[in-house]
């Protein structure tokens, strides 16, 4: 293990932002990182996965421990179902085609979501009508303090909509090391409940979907929509999608009957905050190096050497200018450091 000084974070960040770190080290077991931990005790300290869900607008000004635990296992089964345990560091979209290879159920609507398998309980990722609690059983987690391990279960972790308590109360305090998630082998729950899959799979003459055929449908889905953040630097949504009282949003729609809204309980709704941004005027828009994707009104972009502060002050435009159109107040996804 290697410490290096004044390390480029670029390419380890989707935006693909310039930012210096001032130590930086990359951990590939669990050993290392408890050894680490305890040689830096008293240094400030950055935890980095796959720098899918964050924007940064300045160096980080402390020892930046980069999660690069790889291996993934069966550790439980049944003729139904099937446990399967991987490490932080993988890929999360290598990872669901590993299971949909094996034919495991559960994963596929979420299919090309960028990041690794760690930090994905921390945002209760989601797409398609899936999120992680769905099939989430436990987490492996390092204490940062004292490097005890500790197991996560589902009912621990709070999951909400894009939250968790990694997010909230334990905050900045764990590590997570492995992920366990329960998959189906048979009985498959194929969920097409979204216009965008049904559409995709009618086009293809799909009438009795596999699991390989959401996947790939997903995967379609989200190319037509969102850029590689290989070619093009972004964080995938940047912003949640706003969740409204009924009472408030009937008032809001008496004002404005053409947005479009989707039920989540007897008392709430949620309104696409792509839409907004679109009828805000924002999509495709570009300032200077900073802008708005052309396909999709949530994604903002970085097109080669846009700064995180500039892509931080388009961000916080979008949300003022959509607040003063419609009165509703769009909250970043993304983590801004």
């Amino acid at each position: 293990m290697e410490t290096q000084a004044n390390f480029s974070l670029r390419k380890l960040n989707t935006f693909g932002i310039e930012a210096k770190a001032k130590q930086f080290v990359a951990v590939h077991s669990v050993q290392d990182l408890e050894t680490i931990l305890i040689e830096n005790k008293s240094q400030k300290k950055f935890i980095l996965g796959g720098g899918s869900n964050m924007l940064l607008t300045q160096d980080i000004e402390a020892l930046v421990i980069h999660i690069d635990l790889k291996g993934k296992k069966i550790i439980e089964e049944n003729e139904d179902f099937v446990w399967v345990e991987s490490q932080a560091g993988e890929s999360w979209h290598e990872f669901v085609l590993w299971t949909i290879d094996q034919n495991f159920g559960g994963l596929e609507n979420m299919s090309l979501i960028p990041g690794n398998v760690g930090t994905t309980p921390v945002q209760n990722i989601g797409a398609y009508g899936t999120e992680i609690k769905d099939t989430f059983i436990s987490c492996e987690a390092m204490t940062i303090e004292n490097q005890k391990m500790k197991t996560f279960t589902k009912d621990e972790c709070h999951f909400g909509y894009r939250e968790s308590v990694f997010k909230n109360e334990v905050k900045n305090q764990y590590i997570i090391t492995s992920v366990v998630f329960k998959l189906t082998k048979t009985n498959h729950k194929i969920n097409t409940s979204y216009g965008d899959i049904t559409a995709e799979l009618a086009k293809n003459n799909i009438t009795n979907p596999t699991l390989k055929d959401i996947s790939t449908a997903v995967i379609a889905i989200r190319q037509s929509k969102l850029p590689d953040p290989k070619e093009l630097g972004n964080s995938g949504s940047f912003f949640k999608n706003p969740i409204l009282l009924k009472s408030d949003f009937e008032k809001i729609h008496q004002q404005f009957p053409e947005m479009k809204y989707f039920d989540i309980s007897e008392t709430e709704v949620k309104v696409p905050a792509g839409w907004l941004i679109e009828q805000a005027g924002f999509k495709g828009k570009r300032f200077g190096d900073a802008g708005i994707h052309k396909n999709q009104a949530l994604v903002l972009v970085n097109y080669g050497n846009a700064t995180g502060q500039e892509i931080l002050t388009v961000s916080k435009d979008i949300q003022q200018t959509v607040f003063n159109i419609f009165g509703i107040h769009i909250e970043a996804e993304v983590n801004v450091i």
